[in-house]
């Protein structure tokens, strides 16, 4: 094992050992469309700063996606001030050697939120990849309840499997959608931002039709997504999410050139507007949903670990 993952094998062990008395918990996942209001009501910030703990909470700034990252923090300082939080604070992680230091490590693990910004999901994951940076967002997530949320390339780099580049189109098409590894927090599902506002339906059923596995999201701009694990998702903002199953689709991809119109049959669509809180437990409330809902639902909320 090479020296620097030694020192995170050890600091991460260390945490967990004082750590241990607690039950582990899994933190909220905060996944914004974009174009979020920083200005005027700033619910989205607002309210995941109520998730993190409220004004006392150590939020912290993932801006690797941008191409002007102190910039963007900035403008995310601000925000947040101006909602009341007294310590949100850049992180130092702009360069993949970053990703490797004991003290972002640890910065991470004392975070109470992360919040990771917009740019570009692929240059955020080339900082991140397979580095003790992202695995102690892993662990910070989903063993000391830490709430971590991402806007724009941030929210594409949820999930697992991730959307990195591909034009809006009238239909979906085969092989044009490209793909890459992402954060892997939300693994159960493949989301896709600025959604209604940038025409990425058939985008998103292009890559379900590669991966019908996945359960698709998406997020409209100024809107979040919000996971409470095993219980419930919540849509904030102004605009909807849109959850689409194509687990039991059929598909005539097999048959087809690159770049050719795919046909899909027996997709289950899902449109949730902002407001809406749908909790996973079975209630008055959810009883007459169909099964399609419950089942995405459990999906999201039901989140399995990546192999370690």
């Amino acid at each position: 094992m090479r020296r620097r993952d030694l020192l995170f094998s050890s600091l991460l062990t260390g945490t967990t050992m004082r750590l241990a008395a607690q039950t582990p918990t899994r933190g909220r996942l905060v996944i914004v469309g974009g174009a979020e209001d920083r200005v005027q009501d700033r619910l989205i910030l607002r309210r995941f700063l109520q998730h993190a703990g409220g004004p006392q909470a150590r939020v912290r700034l993932l801006t690797a996606a941008s191409s002007v990252p102190l910039v963007v923090a900035a403008s995310y300082r601000q925000a947040f001030a101006e909602l009341g939080a007294g310590d949100c604070e850049l992180l130092p992680l702009l360069e993949r050697d970053a990703a490797f230091l004991p003290e972002v490590v640890q910065a991470i693990l004392d975070a109470d939120a992360i919040f990771i910004s917009g740019g570009n999901q692929s240059r955020l994951m080339d900082v991140l990849r397979e580095t003790p940076a992202m695995a102690a967002l892993h662990h910070a997530h989903r063993h000391l309840g830490r709430c971590i949320g991402g806007t724009s390339a941030g929210a594409a780099a949820m999930s697992r499997h991730m959307i990195v580049q591909g034009p809006a189109m009238r239909h979906p098409r085969k092989d044009v959608v490209g793909t890459g590894v992402g954060l892997g927090l939300l693994p159960a599902a493949i989301v896709d931002q600025h959604f209604s506002q940038r025409g990425r339906l058939a985008r998103l059923l292009s890559a379900l039709a590669q991966r019908p596995d996945l359960l698709g999201v998406g997020v409209d701009e100024d809107t979040a997504l919000v996971v409470e694990s095993q219980e419930a998702i919540e849509i904030i903002g102004s605009g909807a999410v849109t959850l689409v199953d194509a687990s039991s689709a059929h598909t005539n991809l097999a048959e087809l050139e690159p770049e050719s119109q795919i046909e899909m049959l027996g997709l289950q669509v899902h449109t949730l507007p902002a407001g809406r809180r749908y909790p996973v437990r079975p209630a008055r409330q959810n009883a007459t949903w169909p099964p399609g809902l419950r089942e995405a639902v459990q999906r999201l909320v039901e989140q399995v670990p990546l192999p370690s």
